[in-house]
């Protein structure tokens, strides 16, 4: 588990939170609320979670509908400590990275942290351009942030607008709410509110 160093400043970041499968805990919204009970500790602070939303699995019948949502965070963690602390927590729950895009109990994906980039500008803009015939093969070996597919994804956008419409990708130049704009109608139409569920107790 990572470590606050003198480097890192408290800082906010964004969570992508996902699921499709049952795990040990449940069904995949007892999972998710699992996940971000193990994700809130002594070096990371939960301070809001978007509405939870129903998502078409991607790619198109690759399996049962998601339940996603996003958490915006504080932590002093460094990034790649975040990203081990989410990975951790996958792990706890069964998910294995062996088939890319296949069903999984839980899916943490850090979309972004302040204005981060890593690990420099021109290695995040390759991963951005990358084919979508690439994407479906290929994964990075390292942290890259900003998260090289939010602006591809409404099912990311949508959790994250509810929490932060206004943060500017430090290399697309565009908000959050100026990259869901962008995206088709029908995508956009495809991720439904599910008004029912809640993640935290009141």
């Amino acid at each position: 588990m990572g470590k606050q160093t003198d480097k890192w400043a408290k800082r906010r970041a964004w969570v992508a939170f996902g699921a499709n499968l049952p795990s040990t805990a449940g069904e995949p919204i007892e999972t998710l609320r699992a996940a971000v009970r193990d994700l809130a500790g002594s070096d990371v602070a939960v301070t809001a979670i978007s509405r939870i939303y129903e998502t078409p699995c991607f790619p198109q019948g690759a399996g049962p509908d998601y339940i996603n949502f996003a958490a915006e965070i504080e932590t002093c963690l460094a990034p790649e400590a975040l990203l081990a602390r989410l990975h951790e927590i996958e792990h706890r729950f069964g998910r294995v990275r062996k088939v890319r895009w296949a069903g999984r109990p839980v899916d943490l994906d850090l979309m972004a942290m302040a204005d981060e980039i890593l690990p420099d500008m021109a290695s995040v803009q390759n991963w951005i351009a990358l084919p979508p015939a690439e994407q479906s093969v290929r994964a990075p070996d390292r942290l890259i942030l900003p998260h090289p597919r939010i602006q591809d994804r409404a099912f990311m956008l949508i959790p994250f607008a509810d929490l932060a419409p206004d943060w500017r990708h430090p290399i697309l130049g565009r908000t959050v709410a100026e990259m869901l704009a962008a995206r088709p109608e029908a995508e956009k139409s495809e991720v439904k509110p599910l008004a029912d569920l809640e993640i935290l107790p009141e």
